[in-house]
Parts: C-alpha cells; sequence; structure tokens
C-alpha cells in the first residue's frame, strides 16, 4: 500500500472549519487540531459502501468497534479494560463537560493545569462552576505539570482533577513516576481524574510510550474518566466517535445519567469509520507518524533559529507550543496573521505570549508558512 501525505487536497472551498477561519485572505492555517491528510483508505471505502446502503436510520455500537477497542488497550497501551466500561460520545469536549457536570457541584471546584486546550477551562466554568489552576512550568526541556506549587492553596473543595496526556499544548508524554505523583495527589486530595487522552496514539519522540492514567494501579482505575477517541489519530474529527472509558461503577452511572437527553447518540458514519480504522488503519498510521517526527523537526529547527522565539520539541502530538514572549509585539497571534501564518492564539489557553502551531500539513505547505513566519521576523529586527 502506497500512502502519500504529500498529497494536496484543496479544503479552501469546502465545509472546513480549518481552512474556513482565513476564507479569503492569504492566511496559512496551521490552528485548529485536524490534519490536512486524507484518512486511511479502508476508512473511506467503508464509508462510501455504507453511504451506498441510503438508508440512515438509527443505529447501535458495533460489537466488533467495542471489541477492537479492548483488543487496543491491551496491546497497544497495556491496559485490560472490560466491554462495559466504555461509554460512546459523539464528541471528546461533551465528554470533558459530563466530567464536570457528573464530579462537582457550583460550589466546588476542578483543578486544570494551565495553560490548557480551552474547552477545559469552558468545562471548568460551566454553569458558574470554579476551578484552580495548576501552574506547568519547563524542566528539563519538557511541559510538566506543578502539583506541589498549588498543593497549599487547596481547601476541600476541589473535587475534579483534569488532566491531559499527552499534554496539549507542550506535547508532553507523560512518564509513569509522574503519573504515580499524580495519582498519589489525586489519592491525598480524594479527587475524581479525567484524563483527556486522545492523542495517545501520537508518540513521535522514539522510546516513549503511552501510559493510561487509569492503568498505574487499582486506585488510579477506580477514581478515573479516561476520554479517547480515532478523531486526531486517523483524522476522523468531523465524523465525531469518541468515548469515556470508565472502570468505576458508580462514576461510569453518575455520567450516563448526567449524559442522559442532553448528549446525543454517536452517528452510524462515525461508528463505520472507527471500526475500519482500529481494525485496518495502522499502517497508515504509523507512516502518518514518520512524516509527522519529519515535520516536527523541520518546524523546531526551523523556529528555534528564528529571533525571539522558542520551542521545545513536543514529545506527542502535532502541536507545538511556541514561545513567543521575547517579541517586540503586543499580540504574537495578530503579529503572525498580518504576515499570513494562523496559529491558535495561547490567550484561549491562558498564555497570550504563545502560540500554537498545528505540523499536520503537507510539508511544502508548512515550509511555506515557516519562510512567511522568518520573512517577518526578519522585518521586525531589522
Amino acid at each position: 500500500m502506497t500512502l502519500n501525505f504529500d498529497l494536496w487536497v484543496d479544503r479552501s472551498h469546502s465545509d472546513s472549519l480549518k481552512w474556513h477561519k482565513y476564507n479569503n485572505q492569504d492566511v496559512i492555517p496551521l490552528w485548529v487540531a485536524d490534519s490536512d491528510f486524507t484518512a486511511p483508505p479502508q476508512v473511506i471505502t467503508e464509508l462510501q459502501q455504507r453511504v451506498a446502503e441510503g438508508v440512515f436510520g438509527y443505529g447501535f455500537t458495533p460489537p466488533e468497534l467495542t471489541e477492537l477497542v479492548v483488543h487496543r488497550m491491551r496491546e497497544r497501551h497495556n491496559w485490560h479494560i472490560k466491554p462495559e466500561w466504555i461509554v460512546w460520545l459523539p464528541g471528546l469536549v461533551c465528554g470533558l463537560n459530563v466530567a464536570v457536570r457528573a464530579n462537582v457541584t457550583q460550589h466546588q471546584t476542578s483543578l486544570l493545569p494551565m495553560p490548557i486546550y480551552p474547552p477545559f477551562i469552558q468545562a471548568a466554568q460551566s454553569e458558574g462552576r470554579g476551578y484552580k489552576a495548576v501552574p506547568v512550568i519547563q524542566q528539563h526541556q519538557r511541559w510538566v505539570a506543578d502539583f506541589a506549587a498549588v498543593e497549599s492553596q487547596l481547601d476541600g473543595s476541589e473535587k475534579l482533577l483534569m488532566l491531559c496526556n499527552p499534554y496539549n499544548p507542550g506535547g508532553t508524554v507523560y512518564r509513569r513516576e509522574e503519573l504515580l505523583e499524580q495519582q498519589a495527589f489525586a489519592k491525598r486530595h480524594d479527587l475524581v481524574v479525567c484524563s483527556d487522552e486522545i492523542h495517545c496514539d501520537l508518540i513521535l519522540e522514539s522510546g516513549l510510550q503511552h501510559i493510561p492514567f487509569a492503568s498505574l494501579n487499582d486506585d488510579a482505575a477506580q477514581r478515573s474518566i479516561t476520554l479517547l477517541a480515532p478523531s486526531k489519530t486517523f483524522n476522523l474529527a468531523g465524523l465525531g466517535a469518541s468515548m469515556a472509558i470508565i472502570p468505576n461503577t458508580d462514576l461510569r452511572r453518575k455520567f450516563l445519567e448526567t449524559s442522559k437527553g442532553i448528549v446525543p447518540h454517536v452517528n452510524i458514519l462515525a461508528f463505520v469509520a472507527a471500526t475500519a480504522a482500529y481494525r485496518d488503519g495502522d499502517a497508515w498510521l504509523e507512516a502518518q507518524l514518520d512524516y509527522l517526527r519529519a515535520n516536527r523537526t523541520l518546524a523546531t529547527t526551523r523556529i528555534n533559529a528564528m529571533p525571539g522565539l522558542t520551542m521545545l520539541a513536543p514529545e506527542g502530538t502535532y502541536l507545538g507550543w511556541i514561545d513567543a514572549s521575547a517579541l517586540p509585539v503586543a499580540d504574537p497571534y495578530r503579529f503572525f496573521v498580518d504576515a499570513g501564518v494562523g496559529f491558535t492564539s495561547g490567550a484561549e489557553f491562558g498564555a497570550p505570549s504563545f502560540v500554537r502551531i498545528n505540523f499536520a500539513c503537507q510539508r511544502a505547505l508548512l515550509e511555506k508558512a515557516l519562510d512567511r513566519m522568518d520573512a517577518a521576523l526578519q522585518e521586525l529586527t531589522r
């Protein structure tokens, strides 16, 4: 099977959120976390076959998909789950919101590493709830949450710890000892842990392996809600098939009760795509990872050579976290948009001196964006 990740698909005139944002502007969109790669061939084939049936009534979760998830967790991540732990969702963000609403009252709080993927903040603040920030610091060329810095500030109102592994933004893949520290912290303060692990298959750093929080030990499992999806792995985000894996019966019951009537079922085409991807997509995934690793090297090398910018090489995800605090500009996001490159503003994550780059695109497009950045910075520093 020949896979060509340099293949260009013009989405500028489609319903693509990513490409529509800068519609009719000469701005390269490197922001929202979907890729510009065509999905695995088997996914496309099976979607075409399902559409050809011509009937799109209500459906149920394919038993094969459940079996594939159980097998995948065991074989790829050494996590032995049971089928009944899986709750299917039409998106990971609604899972964040359900986790908050099921476990945190309006007089209680969540704990979030900061900066963090913006829907974490929005979910934690739902219906007037509050949150406390766990600062993320740079340590040994990695971004890590500093739980010791916040421990003395806790007052017992905290009920939910929201984690992100691999970390978005920043791309940190947490090591076992770091996860055990997080689990010990959660145990000391009797916290439910909601762990967003949507990028778990996108490990770029050689020798690293994703470790699910819930797989650490029985205590971690019994206090955990793990959110996963094939969407980032196989570029299926627009189809909407995600899952919460919840070993604890009471936590799962509360999650399901909170979801009832407000969280819709996963649509039938999303189930088709997820099944095909998990069954037949791994050769495509390995080829994609090779391509992403080369893009990561290109972006990291070029950006760190630019005046006023630094970026730690992400260990996972296809997202880079660019520190622009040394630039003599008020708003680095706007500066780069004016230069023809559309990042995600760090202000949305709680860090306005940063921007986030999505390098899951054709290499020629990435090179063009880097050239634009370089030219704008050279002009700025003259």
